[in-house]
């Protein structure tokens, strides 16, 4: 998929109800893919940890929990998979800008606006990271990010779920 493409591909994931959205999407090259899952699995840490000190919400803090616990395994099992492929990590900027400018505005938020934007901005992630993940699944050239990618699915999946609950319990 080419910059411009990918560009609007995140703008209509951004900007389309999440529940129509339906998508075919190539896999990236090996690099960018690493790139691309240690971002993700940063950016749903580092909310994670946000959303724990902003949010009284109970369900965005049980979902922030898990994201923790569940984003830092996913991004142990990375590196030792990208360890094992011998790809280097080559910066994704599609996915850098959305997780940068999510951020940027979870932390200007606080109360109901920030649970209201942090459930958004997961919705936004996730889903271009279950359409990412699951092309790289069958696509993806490197066997152990392949691998990787297959393993981590189900996972993202259950995070891609558990986005869209959570923004009909706020």
């Amino acid at each position: 998929m080419t910059s411009i493409a990918r560009r609007t591909f995140l703008v209509a994931v951004a900007v389309a109800p999440i529940s129509r959205v339906a998508f075919a999407v190539d896999a990236l090259p090996d690099s960018r893919f690493v790139g691309f899952a240690e971002t993700v699995n940063d950016f749903e840490i580092q909310s994670g940890q946000l959303a724990l000190t902003k949010s009284s919400s109970e369900p965005i803090r049980a979902y922030a929990t898990r994201a923790i616990a569940e984003h830092t395994a996913i991004a142990q099992s990375m590196t030792r998979n990208r360890a094992e492929a011998g790809v280097s990590m080559a910066p994704d900027a599609e996915i850098r800008a959305l997780a940068d400018e999510a951020m940027a505005r979870l932390n200007s938020l606080q109360g109901a606006e920030f649970d209201t934007a942090f459930a958004n901005a997961q919705l936004r992630v996730q889903t271009v990271v279950v359409a990412q993940y699951g092309a790289y699944s069958q696509n993806g050239k490197s066997g152990p990010l392949r691998r990787y990618a297959q393993e981590a699915l189900p996972k993202q999946e259950m995070f891609l779920e558990g986005a869209k609950k959570l923004g009909g319990t706020l």
